[in-house]
Parts: structure tokens; sequence; C-alpha cells
């Protein structure tokens, strides 16, 4: 769903919109577009990866939920992943700029992104499988997992000469992540969240 405003809204002018409501939205072409409401498990995935990048090591103030990317794409101007695991440099940049990582700031180091209901909204399916990943191969970004707990299937992708090359996990097979390669978790896990 998109939202009517009086005219194109410009970057500056969609961080500080606020219509009062609990919404999320991306800014397409100048225009809000709002997120897609996310199935429970999303969240708890998400929430489970946070404390699982915890029990590795990795810093609390580099993981983020809410961040934003700007992008460059005919879809859209600015993505919010559902988690962000920023670099010491992407977290000093964000820090000091707000919620928004701006084009030429350091790139995170992984983007995580959980498929919402892929089995009943091609649309949200089109977004995370194929736009944004153009978009997160396009600003470089190093590593790009896409969890998809219906499909029940977890996509690696990871930056090699510019494109992404892409691993398929399901089941018991353990995730393999040349960002973080401590991570000894099973596909299955992370889709159920730890349950």
């Amino acid at each position: 769903m998109t939202i009517a405003t009086n005219k194109p809204l410009t970057l500056d002018e969609y961080l500080i919109y606020d219509d009062g409501a609990d919404t999320r939205y991306e800014l397409v072409d100048g225009i809000l577009a709002e997120m897609p409401t996310e199935s429970p498990i999303n969240k708890t995935i998400v929430m489970f990866l946070v404390s699982y990048f915890l029990r590795l090591g990795v810093a609390y103030y580099r993981l983020a939920v809410g961040h934003q990317l700007e992008v460059t794409s005919e879809k859209a101007s600015v993505r919010e992943p559902d988690l962000v695991v920023h670099s010491e440099e992407s977290a000093a940049a964000i820090l000091q700029d707000g919620k928004l990582l701006r084009l030429g700031m350091p790139l995170p180091g992984l983007v995580v992104e959980v498929v919402s209901n892929s089995n009943t909204d091609p649309k949200s399916r089109e977004r995370d499988y194929v736009e944004k990943r153009q978009e997160y191969g396009s600003l470089q970004v190093p590593e790009y997992w896409i969890i998809d707990p219906v499909a029940e299937v977890v996509f690696v992708l990871t930056l090699v000469d510019g494109s992404y090359q892409e691993r398929k996990f399901m089941g018991d097979e353990v995730l393999i992540s040349s960002r973080f390669p401590a991570v000894d978790l099973k596909a299955a896990r992370l889709l159920r969240a730890g349950l």
C-alpha cells in the first residue's frame, strides 16, 4: 500500500516523517510504501539471531533492528532490513547520522531479511528474493541472508567479485558464512527460531 502525500518526499523529509501510526514505511520513488505486516515467527527469528550473534561475541552496538540503507534502484530509495549486523565502521557512521546508512557510508557486514508470507504474498517474495538482492549487491554489502520460514529454506548470499554467490540451506544443514565463520547453526533451528 502506498501513502498519498501532496508531493513526493525527499530523503530528508522521509527521515523525519511521522504520521503517529506504528507503521513501517520504505521510500519508493518519493512515495511512502507501507511494509507488510510480518508473521510473529519473523520477529522471533530476528530476536533469536540477535541473541545468537551476541553469544558469538558480536558487540551489541553492531546489531540493529530498524536501521535503514539508502539504495539506488527503480523500486526503492530506502530499505529497512529485518536485521543489520554492522561493521565497526558502519556502526560508527550510523550513530553519527541517525538510523540511515547513506550512499558512500561504510557498509554493514551482513543484512538479513525474513520473508513474510512467501506463499500468499508474491510481492513480498519478489522484494526479498529479487529486488533487495539486486539493491544490496549493487551497494556491495558483503553478505545477505534470506530466511524463508514458509519455504523452510535459508539462503546465504556472499559477495564474490562484485556479485552474489548463493548457497541454499535446509533441514539439518549447517549454515556457512564467510563473514562469520564461527556460525554453527542448522537451518531448521534458525527457521524455528531456536524453539
